[in-house]
């Protein structure tokens, strides 16, 4: 795959038999053994997900709290050390530039995390807004390597490491969306209780050196409690059993975050961000859009951008679907026009009305508390 960028676990995941596909200019390992292996072993066990193709972009300096304010929805400022908020970053339309985790790493200390997909546009943002004095950037994005442990053992196989077997005490004590930092071999390392699947998980933030002998790591230490690599297809049915958003499905440049159904994460009262204007006046006139759980209850599977009808009338689009492995039924999300009531929909499917019904937010509740994600406010 000539021209793809590789990570520090590429020559695993190929000497492994991975499948390896393009993914936002990575060459990245979609499954293993399968996806619905793999989906089974992140729910019952644990799995390893190489993500290293997501962006670290780190902020510091006595300007970065009130800056990175500014330019997305949620609130950081006055946080915690140690705190990670998920945010929308916008246009001035309100339009979602990125979805992204912000960590607290120190008083003046701040770590971005952005999709892979919209790396280059985001690091450009920041710079474009970005104050003469008081703020310094860093992308460490192509230095920094990104291993996530998830499923309900996840907590146990991070205890394990031999690196950080002296502060089980702080892993156990995390609470989601908490994260701290601690030394590790080339340089240091970050460990968040964070996670896209819905279970009980860790994401591992460390330079490229340290990365193959920690996965192997664990990969050994973890082969009692049937621990397994997981590939990005796996990761997207997991996600999508819980609802989370995924950038250029629920969410986009197009798409507000209200319509996304992640109004929870747009603070409408803060002083000033990017997009909030144009976001208040959408809150004030009425949402147009809805994102909605629909169950397909005829024959098919309902893709991205399959046509969604409602009394022989064009009303949305399907944003993600697939036949969900633990639910063992055909599901979608649908992007929909607002007044469009609750029950039964058509899905246009390769050119044949399929029928559907809307179902109850999320699919599959998320097994961690407090989770923000698994919060929604519908319009």
């Amino acid at each position: 795959m000539a021209g793809l960028k590789t990570t520090p676990l590429t020559a695993w995941h190929r000497a492994k038999g991975a499948k390896m596909v393009p993914y936002a200019g990575y060459e990245m390992p979609v499954q293993y053994e399968g996806v619905l292996a793999e989906h089974a072993a992140v729910r019952e066990r644990v799995g390893l997900f190489d993500i290293t193709h997501m962006g670290e972009i780190f902020v510091d300096g006595p300007g970065a709290e009130a800056w990175l304010d500014s330019l997305v929805t949620n609130r950081v400022a006055g946080g915690p050390v140690g705190k990670v908020v998920y945010n929308a970053m916008c246009k001035a339309d309100g339009g979602v530039l990125d979805d992204m985790l912000i960590y607290r790493l120190g008083a003046e200390n701040w770590l971005v995390v952005c999709n892979a997909a919209n790396h280059d546009k985001i690091a450009a943002w920041l710079k474009k807004h970005l104050p003469a004095t008081g703020v310094k950037m860093d992308d460490r994005s192509e230095a920094t390597a990104l291993i996530a442990v998830q499923g309900p053992d996840s907590r146990e196989l991070m205890g394990r490491l031999a690196r950080l077997a002296n502060l089980r005490d702080d892993i156990a004590a995390l609470d989601f969306y908490t994260a701290f930092t601690c030394p590790g071999v080339t340089g240091e390392w970050i460990v968040s209780r964070t996670g896209y699947t819905g279970e009980h998980g860790y994401e591992l933030y460390l330079p490229n050196a340290d990365a193959l002998a920690v996965w192997e790591e664990l990969m050994v230490r973890g082969a009692d409690l049937g621990v397994a690599p997981i590939g990005l297809a796996a990761r997207d049915t997991l996600r999508f059993e819980v609802c989370y958003c995924l950038y250029g499905h629920e969410l986009g440049e197009d798409i507000t975050p209200l319509e996304a159904g992640i109004g929870w994460a747009v603070k409408l009262k803060k002083e000033a961000f990017t997009g909030l204007e144009a976001l208040r006046a959408q809150q004030a006139a009425g949402v147009p859009r809805k994102l909605v759980c629909l169950e397909v209850t005829g024959r098919g599977i309902a893709r991205q951008d399959a046509r969604v009808l409602w009394q022989g009338r064009d009303v949305g689009y399907v944003t993600s679907g697939t036949f969900s492995p633990t639910l063992k039924k055909p599901l979608a999300l649908a992007l929909v026009e607002t007044a469009v009531p609750a029950g039964e929909v058509m899905i246009d499917i390769r050119g044949k009305g399929v029928e559907a019904r809307t179902t109850a937010f999320p699919f599959l509740s998320a097994r961690v508390k407090g989770d923000p994600r698994a919060e929604r406010k519908l319009p």
